[in-house]
């Protein structure tokens, strides 16, 4: 277990929310089952045909005013659900996402912690 562990340095959100997922040829809509600063976690839509590898834009709808949104990789799809890494954020998103991390976590030492294991900061 200590490898898992060691593997899983950020914390999954549970959230509920609307996600849309596009190729830039199609659109799917699913239901988010959680979130971390590394990536999503989304219910498969029946129609889902995108292939592991594949990147696409994810759009997650916090509430009607606003999302977060950002360039993720499909990385696996089992048991119904489809994991996917983020690989580019926009400014405005990260700091939604940080929010939604730092209120679930309820200690900001942690939230620091994630942050310092996403790698340095580009100065």
């Amino acid at each position: 277990m200590q490898a898992t562990d060691e593997r899983r340095r950020f914390s999954r959100i549970a959230f509920d929310a609307s996600v849309e997922l596009s190729d830039g040829t199609q659109t799917w809509t699913g239901t988010l089952r959680d979130i971390s600063l590394r990536g999503l976690l989304v219910e498969e839509p029946a129609d889902w045909s995108a292939a592991p590898g594949s990147t696409l834009q994810a759009r997650v709808l916090l509430d009607p005013a606003t999302s977060l949104e950002m360039q993720v990789e499909l990385r696996h799809r089992r048991d119904g659900l489809l994991g996917f890494a983020c690989q580019h954020i926009d400014i405005d998103s990260i700091s939604h996402l940080r929010r939604l991390v730092e209120l679930n976590l309820g200690d900001p030492s942690l939230l620091e912690r994630e942050l310092a294991a996403l790698g340095p900061a580009d100065d």
